[in-house]
């Protein structure tokens, strides 16, 4: 069984990205909550040992310029958690790529602003020690 990579994306990021909510649904009144981040899984493959994930990073920000810094800050935080093991999950993720790096799309609402970047991520189940 493949692990939840979005929940072991957000328990790694959460420590690399300090003073940042990371969530895998936005909450209601996203604008009042922020500085974001969203990780949701867009797809993927397997080769039975290996879990390579597409998976869509949004960066949500009061403004342009902390949208930007949010959205490096993020991307940062992604490649930071390649070859790492994430704790309580069995997880190892190998590798992290940018697929597509941060770009911005507009929410529709302005009161923030979202860039949103994706990454293919590498994983497997840690064998047991």
């Amino acid at each position: 069984m493949w692990a939840d990579i979005e929940l072991a994306l957000m328990k790694g990021l959460r420590p690399l990205l300090p003073g940042v909510r990371v969530v895998d649904e936005l909450p209601d009144k996203v604008e009042t909550r922020l500085p974001l981040v969203s990780v949701q899984v867009a797809g993927g493959a397997d080769d039975r040992v290996t879990d390579t994930v597409t998976v869509d990073i949004a960066a949500f920000a009061a403004t342009r310029a902390a949208m930007w810094v949010l959205a490096e800050q993020a991307r940062v935080a992604m490649h930071a958690l390649a070859a790492t093991h994430i704790s309580g999950m069995g997880l190892v993720i190998d590798t992290v790529e940018t697929a597509s790096r941060p770009v911005e799309v507009p929410y529709g609402n302005p009161a923030l602003r979202r860039a949103i970047a994706t990454y293919e991520v590498a994983s497997r189940a840690q064998a047991p020690a």
